[in-house]
């Protein structure tokens, strides 16, 4: 697997979904979790969506529940949860892992090509970020603690590119 083309995920609503159709779209890619200190992100995500939605940018929510279970309720709890609180209208993906080796491919994928604070593959905790550019490549990694405001220049950028 090359490029973010090269995979497929599952939506929230049980569709399957093949990466591939977001072709030539800046993408950011993020794990979610509904009970987290970060979760109003979500809010900021959204913003984003809104922002740079038309001008290529898709925002796709990953929801994992491996971070101090902050995400336990199924795929339409979730949903339901994320649209009633924050009015999220991005496209948002069934449930997964993001670590070990029942992480998605997706995830195992993004670790590999974009390494975390000193280095490390892992994903530490909910709402780390990957941008990824039109190319299908993943351009930076986030952590939970930038805020989805902070990364405009780079997806301005990225959109330019």
């Amino acid at each position: 697997m090359s490029t973010v083309y090269d995979f497929d995920a599952q939506a929230i609503g049980g569709k399957a979904v093949s990466l591939s159709d977001y072709r030539g779209q800046v993408l950011l890619i993020v794990n979610t979790a509904s009970a987290c200190g970060f979760t109003p992100q979500l809010g900021g995500l959204e913003a984003l969506w809104r922002e740079y939605g038309a001008k290529g940018l898709t925002v796709l929510g990953f929801p994992s529940n491996e971070f101090g279970r902050q995400d336990p309720g199924s795929n339409d709890e979730i949903a339901s949860f994320c649209q009633v609180n924050y009015g999220v209208s991005f496209p948002m993906m069934a449930k997964v892992e993001v670590n070990g080796a029942a992480a998605h491919p997706l995830y195992q994928w993004l670790t590999k090509e974009a390494k975390g604070l000193l280095g490390t593959r892992a994903i530490k905790w909910n709402f780390t970020k990957f941008l990824v550019g039109k190319d299908g490549h993943v351009l930076g990694r986030y952590g939970p603690i930038d805020k989805p405001e902070a990364l405009k220049k780079d997806i301005e950028a990225a959109l330019a590119a």
